[in-house]
């Protein structure tokens, strides 16, 4: 299973691109506002590194693979699909907006932000917010730049971990967070309901 390709960019097409790598042409599909940015910061044969999200079905044969600039977009996509009646072209052609601004529209409960995505009408975002909310916290905590380095098991480790690392949170201002949100709500069991905390006591 293909996990990470780093190689040059051989074509940009409007909803992909042909990355090559060790004389292999690999064509990935790109969420909109990821390929954007790629046309703005790089050109013909410049060397670029994806997370990727490989994807293949008894109903899909052929292997379609997404591609990310870290692993939470790369987590969230795949969390995304897991709803029922989203698969990953689906997904690829709703994912339009930063990933950061579709997991606010999950936790708040955003019906009408979420129809805002091209093919999610009020059937289907009401079955994302009902299959997801509670769970994207974290990534409606990433930042226009983030860099990804590691989790731990721990579940207040690893909020921790993300909120430094990869969040670029202050290593202080990260447990000042983390206390903070266990002080509101000390029945928090798993790293998911800290991040979820967390994202609500920023919001105040």
């Amino acid at each position: 299973m293909i996990s990470f390709l780093q190689g040059k960019i051989q074509k940009i097409y409007d909803d992909r691109i042909i990355l090559l790598v060790n004389g292999i042409g690999y064509e990935i599909l790109i969420p909109a506002y990821l390929l954007e940015e790629i046309r703005r910061t790089t050109k013909h044969d410049d060397t670029l590194s994806l997370y990727i999200s490989y994807n293949q079905t008894e109903r899909q044969p052929k292997p379609i693979l997404v591609g990310f600039k870290n692993e939470l977009e790369k987590d969230f996509f795949e969390l995304f699909i897991s709803v029922e009646d989203i698969g990953p072209q689906a997904a690829i052609r709703a994912i339009t907006i930063p990933i950061r601004e579709i997991a606010k529209y999950i936790e708040e409960k955003d019906i009408k932000g979420l129809r805002q995505l091209k093919g999610i009408g009020e059937r289907k975002a009401e079955k994302i917010v009902a299959t997801l909310k509670g769970r994207v916290a974290k990534y409606a905590l990433l930042p226009e730049k983030e860099e990804i380095v590691r989790t731990i098991r721990d579940f207040r480790k690893e909020v921790e971990d993300v909120l430094v690392n990869q969040l670029g949170h202050k290593i202080h201002e990260a447990r000042q967070m983390i206390v903070d949100a266990l002080e509101r709500n000390p029945k928090i069991s798993s790293s998911e309901e800290l991040f979820e905390e967390v994202y609500r006591g920023q919001k105040k």
